[in-house]
Order: structure tokens, then C-alpha cells, then sequence
């Protein structure tokens, strides 16, 4: 397997960490040791989130209170720099709330995240998420 898709499988596993709300799993995808101090999320609509601790506590809650997610990946963009990859792409996403039997909404989500190459792991070392307004094309444009 190439770095790049070697990275978009580290990639995966994050998604399948969220969906399936495998907590350990997320803690396998995060970088750890030398790059604990530096991981770094901001969450759509979150203030920024420092330290591995910090950061996985904030995907605890999320999923803990999260019934139903599902993402379909768009766009994806993947770039290796030597140890260091980044990784581009937009989260179309499905949820549901668990109080309203039926319910489900859906959004966009753009997403850049870097990853570190530790130990030859792939891990997740920083990733942005941003909403997408309604309405809004490909090229920034309404």
C-alpha cells in the first residue's frame, strides 16, 4: 500500500471509530507520544481543542450522545509530505436523534486534518472541521 492510501485508510478507521462509537478504536487513531501534546480538533462550531486528553474527552461526549452518524466522503484530497500527510475532504453526513423515532438530518462538513506518520502508523495529529452553508457551491460562491 502506497503513504497515500495508507493515510486515507487511517482515514477510514476514524469514521468507523465515529460511526460505530468505538471509543478505543479513536484512541488507536490519534497520534500519541511525542505528538500527544500537540494534537489538536476544533470540532464544527467548537472553540479549539489542545492536547490528546483534551481531544479525545470532547469525541467521549460526542459519542456518547450520539444515536445515529453516518458519512459519505466527497472530494477526498490526500497530500504526503515525508512523515506528514494532509488529507482534505467533505463529510456528508446523516444523524438521528434517538428522542424522535424517524428523525434524521443531514449536513456538509469540510474537513482538513494532518496526519503523522509514528512508528509506521499513520495517526491523526490535527483535523478542522467547518460547516457548509446551504447553498454554497464548490467555489465559494452562492
Amino acid at each position: 500500500m502506497d503513504d497515500a492510501a495508507a493515510v486515507e485508510a487511517a482515514n477510514a478507521r476514524f469514521y468507523t471509530a465515529f460511526e460505530t462509537g468505538d471509543l478505543d478504536l479513536m484512541h488507536e487513531v490519534w497520534a500519541d507520544g511525542d505528538y500527544a501534546e500537540g494534537v489538536t480538533c476544533v470540532h464544527p462550531g467548537w472553540a479549539l481543542l489542545r492536547g490528546r486528553g483534551e481531544v479525545l474527552r470532547s469525541w467521549a461526549l460526542i459519542m456518547a450522545n450520539t444515536a445515529y452518524i453516518q458519512f459519505v466522503l466527497t472530494g477526498v484530497h490526500t497530500e504526503v509530505r515525508g512523515d506528514y500527510a494532509i488529507l482534505t475532504c467533505e463529510e456528508n453526513i446523516l444523524t438521528a436523534d434517538k428522542d424522535e423515532e424517524g428523525f434524521l438530518a443531514g449536513g456538509s462538513v469540510v474537513t482538513t486534518k494532518v496526519f503523522v506518520r509514528d512508528e509506521g502508523q499513520w495517526r491523526l495529529w490535527v483535523h478542522h472541521g467547518s460547516p457548509v452553508l446551504d447553498g454554497m457551491r464548490d467555489d465559494g460562491s452562492d
